[in-house]
């Protein structure tokens, strides 16, 4: 199976906040967003994986910085950052783009997801070539991350 570089399946997604989006506070609802960091962190782990099904088995880590609201640019980055046997770990970074151009982050998340064959069952997804030392240690962090789980 050939390795693939985290630059390969890199994805970013735009969308604007439409009033539906929002919660009663007039913010964006945070499972409008969990659903765009979802989405596009199984775009990443498909195209990693040559378009094999794949369902999402954790999310890792969430945390939500600020807020966006009305006509905010909600910007989501996903890229792959571990990946195991069957398994991928995709990071998703979430910024507001403003009227400034600037994007200020709101949201990131790690997402773990697996690979399914045409049975359902796991499948092996290819590895990851790592090219700098960010891309070592945000992997090693994962890898981290994985070892303290007992059932991913």
């Amino acid at each position: 199976m050939q390795e693939r570089t985290v630059e390969y399946s890199r994805t970013e997604q735009t969308h604007i906040v439409q009033p539906a989006d929002l919660n009663g506070g007039g913010r964006l609802f945070g499972g409008t967003l969990l659903k765009m960091i979802d989405e596009i962190a199984a775009i990443v782990a498909m195209r990693h994986c040559g378009f094999k099904t794949v369902t999402t088995a954790a999310i890792d880590n969430l945390v939500f910085k600020s807020g966006a609201y009305v006509n905010d640019l909600i910007v989501l980055i996903g890229y792959v950052i571990y990946t195991g046997k069957t398994s991928m770990e995709v990071r998703v970074d979430t910024y507001v783009e403003r009227t400034d151009g600037m994007r200020y982050p709101i949201n990131r998340a790690h997402i773990v997801l697996v690979a399914l064959d045409e049975k359902n069952r796991p499948t092996a997804v290819p590895q990851l070539v790592l090219q700098n030392d960010i891309q070592r240690e945000e992997f090693l962090q994962a890898q981290k991350r994985r070892n303290t789980k007992t059932n991913i």
